[in-house]
């Protein structure tokens, strides 16, 4: 599949969202948006908010095609090679059958991966498998100036998860700008948290940036444990 359409994986959050603004700015003809719902944690996919990728469809002007497998048992796995095997598999079902409703067919996909073997390795394969192209612009760049190129471009990012020690509750909704990348350096240094949270120690979304034509209102509240929390999103809309 040399020609044809291309699909961004898109979980609403930094990285997939600016790895489908360089897709477009390479000039891929990215055709829609592909989104995986897990019910509960993953080793695999982005979690929160995921919901909130209809409301960036609409304002990225692409249609959204979602896949729901359902709750992978995350919490109860105890071998998370065979986890994140298990877990790609849905959307490994579900390319065939996109391949065959675009018009032009499937020629690849967009992925926001950074540093995560465990995530790259299992896209890859299931690409090679369905003879599909990944584009993967992140890919081993220096997190630090991935972030600031992020926010330069005018990406307006939300931490709505954290779940690493040094990150407490007031990085809920907190927005990701300079003076938080600053602030994440230092707790690299300290504690070994990812600046990108590519570890899983944050999770974002994505509410403006140079891919969307109106900007994503939310109204929300964190919910704290005590040691990890995420932004609970009572609403959300369209500005």
């Amino acid at each position: 599949m040399t020609d044809g359409a291309w699909l961004s994986l898109y979980s609403g959050g930094k990285d997939s969202a600016y790895a489908l603004h360089l897709a477009r700015e390479d000039g891929l003809p990215v055709e829609g948006l592909l989104t995986v719902h897990p019910e509960g944690d993953s080793y695999m996919f982005h979690v929160p908010a995921t919901h909130l990728t209809s409301l960036a469809a609409e304002s990225i002007g692409l249609p959204l095609y979602e896949v729901e497998p359902g709750d992978f048992g995350a919490d109860d796995a105890v071998d998370a090679t065979a986890q994140g095997d298990r877990e790609v598999e849905p959307l490994a079902e579900a390319l065939p059958d996109l391949d065959r409703r675009l018009e032009s067919g499937l020629a690849g996909v967009t992925v926001g991966a950074v540093e995560s073997e465990f995530q790259a390795d299992r896209v890859e394969r299931v690409a090679d498998r369905l003879d599909l192209a990944v584009f993967a612009p992140l890919w081993h760049r220096d997190p630090t100036t991935l972030g600031r190129e992020m926010i330069d471009a005018g990406f307006e990012i939300r931490i709505v998860r954290v779940a690493a020690a040094g990150l407490d509750e007031s990085w809920l909704g907190r927005t990701l700008d300079r003076a938080a990348l600053e602030d994440l350096a230092a707790l690299h240094e300290d504690y070994g948290v990812h600046v990108l949270g590519e570890g899983g120690e944050y999770e974002t979304l994505v509410t403006d940036g140079p891919h969307m034509d109106r900007a994503i209102g939310i109204s929300a509240e964190p919910d704290w444990d005590g040691t990890r929390g995420t932004l609970r999103i009572e609403d959300a809309w369209l500005q």
